[in-house]
């Protein structure tokens, strides 16, 4: 695959199995997650395997939009990936986590590869209120992670 459009990356003290959990617990991801708003599982799949769908409703202060995604990646302990669409149909990134194993417990690191032609790029930036899409990503991802090894260390 090529370069990630926004990446980052943070060490948390657990186990990357633990760390997993937390990540694919989408009844839970708005509570670590800097644009998420909810998640949840849609069709007969209701957990992180490949294939599954689900529903994402996210924010951008005053801004709401939902995106369909499916799980193209579901490795417990070491990577849990989904491709992003709007109205089910356009596309518009794949998002990525990676988990590596280190001595104190786990590096993660979050990364997103931009998809959308150029009709969504202007729909998306107008509908967002995000016209540089890749700078936002990145600040959002380092809120994303920081609130992510809180929770999983509070645990």
């Amino acid at each position: 695959m090529s370069e990630p459009n926004a990446s980052a990356s943070i060490e948390i003290a657990a186990p990357a199995e633990r760390v997993y959990d937390v990540i694919t617990d989408l009844a839970n991801l708005a509570s670590w997650n800097a644009e998420c708003l909810s998640a949840r599982w849609i069709g007969p799949v209701k957990e992180a395997r490949l294939g599954a769908r689900f529903v994402g409703g996210n924010r951008n202060g005053g801004r709401r939009w939902s995106t369909r995604c499916t799980v193209i990646a579901a490795e417990p302990g070491r990577a849990f990936a989904y491709h992003v669409r709007a109205a089910g149909v356009l596309d518009v990134a794949i998002w990525r986590f990676d988990l590596t194993p280190t001595a104190d417990g786990c590096r993660v690191e979050q990364k997103t590869w931009d998809t959308r032609g150029a009709f969504m790029r202007v729909v998306g930036a107008w509908a967002t209120n995000v016209p540089d899409r890749d700078t936002h990503n990145a600040a959002n991802m380092r809120k994303s992670l920081e609130g992510l090894k809180r929770v999983v260390e509070a645990r």
